[in-house]
């Protein structure tokens, strides 16, 4: 068996070759995406796996993931980290990876994962792939708006006025156009209209 490992740790790259060198597996190196590529492109010989570095040098998440099997023909491709979630692992399977490999994965367990993905099937440890993924924002305005600056939005994606809103609210109506200020301004526009139009946009009318 041959793998392709790139990972721009110098000493978890060496662990892993000794590792697998143990278990009768060949191993080639690379310490970023572009020399992995390049090993690719020169036609280095064959792979039964690649395994690839979720955060090494030129990988920009999973873009780097679908260059290489873009690249390649066939070859099982997986993904090794420590920091992805539970949502990029998914996102990796959709594109097409044969695996995920968690950086905290025992020795043995790894070996075992790579002979498994080598075959050609798929791989990911269960306990990380049953765990609830990730809550999505109720809404992606939130990350750029206050919570008061959300509200005036809502309430303006109803075709309330400044002095309608102040009523719901509960607060000054001069309170209610320095939050609409600071709200367009957030928004990267100048006026109510626009403003609603990306509340539109956003499912809030």
């Amino acid at each position: 068996m041959r793998v392709l490992i790139a990972d721009d740790h110098d000493l978890l790259r060496d662990t892993l070759s000794l590792w697998l060198n143990q278990e009768g597996i060949e191993v080639v190196l690379a310490d970023s995406l572009t020399a992995a590529m390049q090993i690719i492109s020169e036609g280095s010989g064959n792979f039964d796996l690649i395994l690839l570095d979720y955060s090494m040098p030129g990988m920009e998440g999973l873009r780097g993931l679908k260059q290489v099997l873009d690249a390649t023909s066939g070859t099982p491709v997986a993904i090794m980290s420590g920091i992805a979630t539970r949502k990029e692992a998914d996102a990796a399977f959709d594109m097409g990876a044969i695996g995920f490999v968690p950086k905290t994965l025992g020795a043995k367990s790894l070996v075992h994962a790579i002979r498994f993905m080598g075959t050609g099937e798929r791989y990911a440890p269960v306990d990380y792939m049953t765990l609830a993924p990730e809550p999505e924002p109720a809404n992606p305005l939130r990350d750029k708006l206050s919570n008061r600056e959300f509200q005036m939005l809502e309430k303006l994606a109803l075709g309330l006025s400044n002095k309608e809103i102040a009523r719901e609210l509960c607060i000054m109506e001069s309170t209610v156009k320095l939050h609409m200020k600071t709200m367009f301004r957030k928004l990267g526009v100048s006026n109510r209209t626009q403003a609603a139009v990306i509340a539109n946009e956003n499912g809030l009318a």
